[in-house]
């Protein structure tokens, strides 16, 4: 994904530098970035000769538009293309991975045929110069893969004796170990994204999986080291695996304390980190807030259309192009590459490289904005964390005004984008804009103090800004303080990342959600969060409250025809057996899924079997009344098991006796009617349970409760419900007392 990225990048680059110097029409090197050659975007004052090569100027100008615009147009349109063949491939993936760690199972979520979409299709959206990133979207493609993998969807050859059915590793195949793998996969697709394996593991517990064990950590662990060492394995070929290229990785940079062995901060600064923190809340809220607006808005008007989608796409993609090319342009002033850099690192000197003469004189001068907007991402990052700026020696590569002039229409552009058809991460755009606020605000604090030093450097009040910009996005701490670590590997900014994360959640949760958990509530999904819900705390509501008293029941042997009829008439996945020889107490579960197989597989035995279950039901016995259908059977068809479409029943079938006992589950999870819905909700989530069968004292069904009876506004329901039913008993009495 990033090798194609940066190809095409290149490649569009490389024509917009060709139209814009065509005197000069070498090659850009194949290190891509802003100017993989000095002379990209050249022009400005060595075509000021006279009013003809003005004109020419010009016309360069307007033909380095035209090329620059269709490229990140087309690119853009064929990234949608692909969301057009998959839809659920759009976004980063990472609230369908939680909806789907949560007990959620939305269609397609996890198939190949995403996951191929949404790797081709971030590919082009990068390309196309959109403020997106591709981290979110490895999230999902790490789970799709090991989705599929823990199923044994692996390709054979014909004839080769493999074991095409996986039944070696048959334990695998089930949900819950599905779920498993899916939390080790976004795990591994943060290890892929940011070269952090520890902080995937801690970003697959943090905000991803609902369902946490001592297995699962290790699983996680190890796949996320598997991933970092195929990254060194990969990346290292080269050098035929001898010493390891860090820098091959994604990171940060290399962070140096510019103040010998001391910390690149006083400790007096953490409280002006903490600040960092409090504006990045606001910010990630403001954006948070605006981009909620506008999906709403896209529900209604957009979504319900794929060829809306797709025109939304280029509408985005024309107004990113001219806006990005319109910027520098506007911004108008060359500025001196710096020329004593005789202690600075070869990090640095590298980074110098990489600023954009746009309309400047080439080696000698930059466009400030330019140089922000005609690289990689992660290049620009690197620039507003390592050009340092502490005191009245040094240069001040970006000032207050490029800063801002790029901030705010960046961070505009991102929330604008975020929710259109194409595969988008969110990390990268809140990281880069971050990092120019941050800068921005350690700039005005140098002016403030005349240069003198007093301050920290300008790139650590930038990384404080990135994190403060993404904590307050999507509200993260534990994992996110553990990525930026790892991308960074200087452990002195453990405490103010701790502290910036976490005034940045603070902040943000006064006054909104983070950005995934706002698009789960805005898609209606039955997600249930980690705490009870504050109108179950603040009120006494018991199981018997929110349960569904329709519940379908079947008895412990029973006709074919009742089964098949109850499987057609409604669509529950489970269904409880009550015994009603020993007055209607509950016996076990049996699931839908169990049932269609073994009326596929007819099992059922005759007819005369029994000839009145109602009064030889209590006679029943050990015996078994129809043919047995082996376990290995049944979970054989795992995932794709038979639906009641697929059932033929005949008449001469519907007499037939279904013995259920050998297959029920005879100790389902029950819950009293009388127990608090903070109890019930609990033990709902911790287990992730599909249904909890509700009893009353004499361990007799009376309800069923599932997911979206424990959601905030069932329960509010059943609280007015409740309510009602008190208000009617009262004012049934007082009539009875004015008859009396």
């Amino acid at each position: 994904c990033n090798y194609f990225s940066r190809y095409f990048s290149k490649m569009k680059f490389e024509h917009v530098y060709d139209l814009l110097n065509p005197e000069d029409s070498t090659s850009m090197s194949a290190e891509m970035g802003v100017s993989s050659t000095d002379d990209l975007f050249q022009s400005g004052d060595d075509v000021t000769a006279n009013d003809d090569t003005e004109a020419a100027s010009g016309g360069f100008i307007q033909s380095a538009f035209v090329a620059f615009f269709l490229y990140q147009v087309i690119f853009a349109s064929i990234s949608s293309l692909f969301v057009w063949f998959e839809p659920v491939s759009a976004g980063s993936g990472i609230p369908e991975i939680k909806c789907y760690l949560n007990g959620i199972d939305l269609p397609r979520v996890v198939d190949v045929k995403t996951l191929i979409c949404k790797v081709v299709g971030v590919t082009f959206s990068v390309a196309a110069g959109l403020p997106v990133g591709k981290e979110g979207p490895m999230v999902h493609s790490g789970s799709v893969v090991a989705a599929s993998l823990s199923q044994g969807g692996l390709p054979t050859c014909p004839g080769s004796g493999a074991d095409k059915s996986f039944s070696r590793f048959s334990d695998f195949r089930n949900d819950r170990e599905k779920r498993d793998f899916v939390a080790c996969g976004a795990a591994a697709g943060v290890a892929a994204a940011f070269g952090a394996p520890i902080g995937g593991v801690l970003f697959s517990l943090e905000e991803g999986a609902s369902y946490w064990s001592t297995k699962l950590t290790w699983r996680a662990f190890f796949c996320a080291m598997t991933t970092l060492a195929t990254l060194f394995w990969i990346r290292n070929v080269d050098t035929m695996w001898g010493q390891a290229n860090v820098d091959k990785l994604f990171s940060f940079g290399e962070f140096s304390n510019l103040n010998g062995g001391d910390s690149n901060f006083s400790v007096w600064e953490l409280t002006l980190f903490a600040v960092i923190g409090c504006l990045g809340g606001l910010i990630g809220a403001v954006f948070n807030a605006t981009n909620e607006h506008l999906t709403i808005w896209r529900m209604k008007n957009v979504n319900h259309s794929k060829l809306r989608r797709f025109l939304e796409v280029v509408f985005v993609a024309s107004v990113v192009s001219l806006v990005g090319f319109l910027m520098p342009v506007l911004w108008g002033k060359c500025t001196d590459l710096p020329t004593d850099m005789q202690d600075w690192s070869n990090q640095e000197k590298s980074l110098v490289e990489h600023l954009v003469p746009f309309r400047c004189k080439p080696g000698k001068e930059y466009n400030e904005v330019a140089s922000l907007i005609f690289t990689e991402p992660d290049i620009a990052i690197k620039q507003l964390f390592h050009f340092r700026e502490a005191g009245a020696d040094d240069v001040s590569t970006f000032s207050s005004g490029a800063l801002f002039m790029f901030f705010i229409p960046y961070i505009m552009l991102a929330t604008l984008t975020y929710g259109i058809a194409v595969p988008s991460g969110l990390f990268v755009p809140s990281l880069l804009s971050g990092a120019a606020f941050g800068r921005l605000f350690g700039h005005l604090l140098h002016k403030l103090d005349h240069t003198s030093g007093t301050f920290a450097d300008s790139g650590t009040y930038a990384l404080m800004g990135a994190a403060a910009v993404l904590g307050g996005m999507a509200r993260m701490t534990i994992s996110l303080t553990v990525i930026l670590l790892e991308a960074t590997g200087d452990m002195q900014y453990v405490l103010p990342l701790m502290i910036t994360l976490m005034a940045a959640r603070f902040t943000g949760n006064v006054f909104n959600e983070g950005l995934y958990d706002i698009h789960i509530h805005l898609k209606h999904i039955p997600f249930l969060e980690p705490d009870v819900p504050s109108v179950a705390e603040r009120n006494e509501i018991v199981s018997g409250q929110v349960m569904s008293t329709e519940v379908k029941c079947l008895r412990p042997v029973e006709r074919a025809g009742v089964v098949y009829d109850l499987l057609r008439s409604c669509s529950h996945g489970t269904f409880p057996i009550v015994d009603t020889a020993s007055g209607g107490t509950l016996y076990g579960t049996a699931s839908r899924y169990m049932l269609c197989t073994l009326l596929q597989r007819r099992a059922f035995g005759s007819p005369d079997v029994l000839d009145d279950y109602h009064d030889q039901g209590h006679d029943l016995g050990p015996r078994r009344l129809s043919p047995l259908v082996q376990w290995d059977t049944i979970e054989k068809s795992y995932p794709k098991y038979p639906t009641v479409d697929e059932i033929e029943m005949r008449d001469a079938d519907r007499d037939g006796w279904l013995d259920l006992r050998p297959y029920a589950n005879t100790a389902p999870y029950t819950v009293n009617e009388t127990a608090s819905i903070q109890r019930t909700y609990r033990l709902f989530r911790t287990l992730g349970l599909r249904f909890l069968c509700v009893v009353n004292h004499n361990n007799q069904v009376v309800g069923i409760i599932t997911r979206k009876d424990l959601l905030p506004e069932a329960l509010t329901d059943s609280l007015l419900r409740g309510r009602n039913a008190h208000t009617l008993e009262d004012e049934e009495e007082e009539d009875h007392h004015h008859i009396m």
